[in-house]
């Protein structure tokens, strides 16, 4: 299978069902009355954290995820049956965004939900609209549409270490001989392709989850190699685990080039605590690999530690995993910091819904509003008695009033929100 971590989705909640008009017909019982039910709700669409899977692959043919729509309503007033919620499930650490790139939910725990579209509301049967003045209704209401929206999925993975490095820094033979993953290892630049997660045992009782992230090159956070495309893996990694081949002709030059990528892509990777390790150092005297971490040693601050291994032979490799796990342990440990209480006094927004405002275009005067919109969308234009409650509710809105004063004249144009079918004369 292979690993996709960003995806382009169009998610569509169902419409809720129409309302039924209908009128109760039995033997002996004259003037039986209205009896249409009410449709049931849309589905909605509701994305599923879960740790069963790691990558969003399934969505490269699945583009559409569409729920259930609404069923309509029956007669005796029987309630037409709910449009059943698309529950799909995505890889934990997945970040969801709108097209104008708004986070609209970030999962980061397994099981955690986000309702991603809403279904439409259900509408109602003639025999919601019985009263003392209309004892008969002739018409019942539309469902509502569902939501629908082009989003994007983002996987950033969560993981404890992040290791990073220039190509063929050895992360991945690291990887390899410290936990079960078994990513393509080989002597060229950019072999891992793809980031790699491995559970690394650092005793009985404990494991660390790396994550492998494949090697950087200068440019990277301005997208060459690449660049983005696996930058954002590292973003939520607790300790940073740098790698450096002792052969590279100048390691200190080999560290601040990962470095400065990291700080280019987001200045707050190199705050997080780090560790840095000179890789192959099989054959190497001792006199060269501590002349190697003293060049690292000058360019790198304080806090950093540094180690030196090699992943063939096995050397240093459990002295750093028992520095790595203690680094976790206590990056985790650490309290989040106490957002600031504002000076300013917090102010609660009143209920907007029933505002509503008028614009004149090309000649049709338009209604916007949240509430007149729902009203819009639930009507039947093709039903007199339908268009003649939008009408009454225009009326007690004030919107009838307003129109009069704006000069509209008989016949005009009047428009409800964006759809131009939901029109009335004045």
């Amino acid at each position: 299978m292979s690993f996709v971590d960003k995806v382009d989705v169009t998610v569509k909640a169902g419409k809720g069902g129409d309302g039924k008009m209908s009128f109760r017909h039995e033997m002996y019982i004259a003037k039986g009355g209205p009896d249409g039910g009410d449709g049931g709700d849309g589905g909605s669409v509701i994305l599923r954290a879960s740790r069963n899977q790691n990558t969003l692959t399934a969505f490269r043919y699945q583009k559409e995820l569409r729920a259930e729509l609404g069923h309509s309503g029956g007669t005796n007033r029987k309630h037409g049956k709910s449009g059943a919620n698309l529950i799909v499930a995505v890889p934990v650490g997945t970040m969801v965004t709108d097209s104008d790139g708004i986070v609209v939910a970030d999962l980061v725990v397994d099981e955690q939900e986000a309702l991603v579209a809403r279904g439409g509301k259900g509408g109602f049967g003639n025999a919601h609209f019985v009263s003392s003045k209309r004892q008969a209704p002739n018409f019942a209401e539309k469902g509502e549409p569902g939501d629908e929206y082009d989003l994007q999925l983002e996987l950033k993975m969560i993981a404890d270490v992040g290791l990073v490095g220039l190509p063929n820094a050895g992360k991945s033979t690291l990887l390899s001989v410290v936990s079960h993953a078994r990513p393509e290892i080989a002597d060229y630049p950019f072999t891992t392709l793809t980031p790699n997660l491995g559970v690394v045992d650092i005793d009985k009782k404990s494991s660390v989850l790396f994550a492998d992230i494949p090697g950087l090159i200068e440019g990277a956070a301005e997208g060459k190699g690449l660049g983005h495309d696996f930058l954002r893996h590292i973003e939520r990694t607790a300790v940073i685990l740098h790698l450096i081949d002792s052969y590279t002709e100048d390691v200190a030059k080999a560290y601040l080039t990962v470095r400065e990528e990291l700080k280019a892509y987001q200045p707050e990777l190199i705050k997080r605590p780090e560790i840095v390790a000179l890789t192959k150092i099989e054959g190497l005297d001792i006199e060269i690999i501590d002349d190697l971490k003293s060049q690292i040693k000058r360019v790198s601050p304080k806090r950093t530690k540094l180690f030196a291994l090699s992943s063939k032979s096995g050397e240093g490799v459990k002295e750093l995993l028992y520095e790595v796990q203690a680094t976790v342990i206590a990056a985790r440990n650490k309290p989040a910091k106490k957002a600031k209480i504002p000076e300013i006094p917090v102010l609660t927004l009143s209920d907007t819904s029933d505002k509503w405002e008028i614009k004149k275009k090309d000649g049709i005067f338009i209604v916007r509003g949240q509430k007149i919109e729902q009203f819009g969308r639930r009507t039947d234009f093709t039903n007199e008695q339908a268009v003649r409650r939008l009408r009454d509710i225009m009326r007690r809105f004030g919107i009838m009033h307003e129109l009069t004063r704006l000069g509209v004249k008989a016949e005009q144009v009047i428009q409800i929100g964006n759809n131009s079918e939901s029109r009335i004369n004045y």
